[in-house]
């Protein structure tokens, strides 16, 4: 295993790779854009295509310099949320240098060997809980939050760092993808569509308990796998590397008082992170400072001086620099086919290629067509903002509801957004946690193609079965 993975190219030449592979494209692919205009939805302002207004213009092919300033470009257009990373990462220094979340980890673990019950069921749980936020408030950076609390969790409870980032990550992007109240996603489709917001959320409910009863029990599957086979882990060498005091399984972590009220006060940003993006419209600027506040506060009542704190903060932001520097480059992806001209005309191409079939095939390809772009424009909101105006009135066209068009783009955006590497989001997840853009996209891909097949599936009733 350890020669194997010495010879898998890393992450950064693989992102390296499909960036001259898009210079490459911007040479092939002609060049054409849509007028757009902006609007307001929900509060939320994007820039929206206009219908039947696509047209090619002179091709602006990139070269070395482009690929050349690509990372830096990237670096500009991530920056929020690489500051959002560097921050929350220096807070959970902090947090962690209390030791209650150590404490915390290994109460949850003594409990767990007490009664092998709670064990099986704290995966489970906590996948719920990830999928009802990505459901509900459409969960995606802030996500990022949490993969420092259940990867080491995972390892505390035996299991391994792909269980650890299945627990949140995972779990919140399956919820993403059959969510049935993201604002930003359904609310933004429906929006532009001019389908009342939020409707058809009887169906989606269905597809969201499809879905994550899926991802659960694929999540288990493979836990009892590495229970009988520990080495079967693709991440085995990695997890074996990683400090064990992360993952100490003895009393020595006593959960004080004061480690408990650091832990209800942490418990406490989460409630507030979670109410904060649902009814307030938080986002990462407010998120972070809600964060920073909550370092600020543990310090003063632990009483870490000044120099600990920095210390521990400047540590914890240190830990988060390889994934400030992966979702700086996979930015500067979408910047090179962005300002090569590129990215309209797929759009284009593919909004034809759906035209012409039946109602049921049209709806399927439009699924397929969602998720191919999703690769290029990694961005729910982003995606609706880009590809609705075009495939509303199409849908409306080839026979298709509006609903079901919008079923289409939530499903191709969800699902294959867990796994490409253009997503920011995912590849920031990925660094935090420490496992292999490769290694993640091999373990993933059997069940991304059962999705597929589940999501092909689930959109047949609303074309055959009733109107939607």
């Amino acid at each position: 295993m350890k020669n194997i993975i010495s010879k898998i190219p890393d992450t950064f030449s693989i992102l390296l790779f499909i960036m001259g592979l898009f210079i490459l494209l911007t040479w092939i692919i002609p060049a054409g854009v849509y007028d757009r205009e902006s609007t307001t939805i929900g509060g939320i302002t994007k820039e929206i295509l206009v219908p039947g207004s696509y047209r090619e213009v002179d091709s602006n092919p990139q070269g070395i310099g482009a690929f050349l300033m690509a990372p830096i470009k990237g670096f500009i257009g991530a920056s929020q949320i690489i500051g959002f990373c560097l921050i929350v990462g220096g807070a959970f220094g902090v947090f962690n240098r209390t030791g209650a979340i150590n404490a915390g980890l290994s109460r949850v673990l003594i409990k767990s060997r007490k009664n092998p019950r709670n064990k099986k069921l704290i995966v489970p749980a906590i996948m719920i809980l990830f999928s009802l936020a990505g459901a509900t408030f459409g969960m995606s950076e802030s996500v990022l939050v949490f993969i420092m609390i259940t990867v080491p969790l995972a390892l505390a409870l035996g299991y391994d760092s792909i269980v650890g980032i299945s627990m949140s990550f995972l779990a919140a992007g399956i919820g993403f993808a059959g969510a049935f109240f993201n604002p930003f996603t359904i609310g933004i489709a429906q929006g532009i569509s001019e389908i009342p917001v939020f409707s058809g959320w009887e169906y989606r409910i269905l597809i969201w308990v499809v879905l994550t009863s899926a991802a659960i029990l694929f999540v288990l599957r493979y836990i009892r796998k590495i229970e009988k086979h520990p080495e079967a882990s693709p991440v085995f060498e990695i997890d074996n590397k990683r400090p064990k005091d992360i993952i100490t399984n003895d009393d020595q972590f006593m959960l004080s008082a004061k480690h408990k009220t650091v832990l209800w006060l942490l418990l406490a940003v989460f409630v507030v992170l979670v109410i904060g993006s649902n009814n307030w419209g938080w986002y990462i600027n407010e998120i972070s400072a809600l964060f920073t506040g909550a370092a600020i506060l543990v310090a003063i009542f632990y009483r870490l001086p000044g120099k600990q704190t920095m210390e521990a903060f400047t540590e914890g932001a240190k830990g988060m620099t390889t994934a400030a520097l992966v979702i700086g480059i996979s930015r500067g992806l979408l910047i090179i086919a962005t300002d090569g001209k590129i990215i309209d005309t797929l759009l284009h191409s593919m909004a034809e290629a759906t035209s012409g079939f039946s109602p049921t095939l049209t709806a399927q390809l439009m699924f397929l067509v969602q998720g191919a772009i999703n690769f290029f424009v990694p961005s729910g909101s982003g995606q609706a903002a880009l590809t609705m105006p075009v495939m509303a009135p199409l849908s409306d066209l080839v026979g298709v509801s509006r609903q079901t068009a919008v079923l289409a783009f939530q499903l191709g955006d969800g699902i294959f957004n867990m796994i490409i590497p253009t997503s920011g989001v995912t590849i920031g997840a990925l660094s935090i946690s420490k496992i292999p853009y490769q290694l993640w996209f091999k373990w993933l891909l059997p069940f991304t193609i059962m999705l597929i097949i589940l999501s092909a599936l689930l959109m047949i009733p609303p074309t055959m079965m009733f109107y939607y």
